[in-house]
């Protein structure tokens, strides 16, 4: 099975769907990102591109909310911090300091840009 994200006007993933194998394969039973995205433009219209759960593609699985940048040609994210920076090579977000790794459970602070320590039930 292949996946394909739908894109809006700003590269924001609206949807992802499923393909059968047969629907994305060319004569010679290779699998086509161009021909899945043929067959999703005529089932539903819009700018398609796939996607896939391994991240051997795009770098990371679509979700709805997404975006996908052109120039990385990936799928990032939403923000989840105003003070986190975009990892180029991974396309994730990372704190601009580092998670403790001393095993015990921290939450991000955005107030304080830190990471504060949770008290475990």
């Amino acid at each position: 099975m292949a996946h394909f994200a739908k894109l809006d006007e700003n590269n924001v993933v609206v949807r992802v769907i499923v393909v059968g194998n047969n629907d994305c394969k060319d004569e010679q039973g290779n699998e086509n990102e161009a021909i899945g995205i043929a067959f999703c433009n005529n089932l539903f219209g819009g700018v398609w591109k796939q996607t896939s759960y391994n991240g051997r593609m795009r770098k990371n699985y679509a979700g709805i909310g997404f975006i996908y940048n052109e120039m990385l040609d990936a799928f990032i994210p939403p923000k989840p911090y105003a003070s986190w920076v975009l990892n180029a090579a991974t396309c994730q977000w990372e704190a601009p300091t580092p998670r403790p790794t001393d095993n015990q459970r921290y939450v991000w602070d955005e107030i304080t840009v830190t990471w504060v320590l949770t008290e475990v039930p």
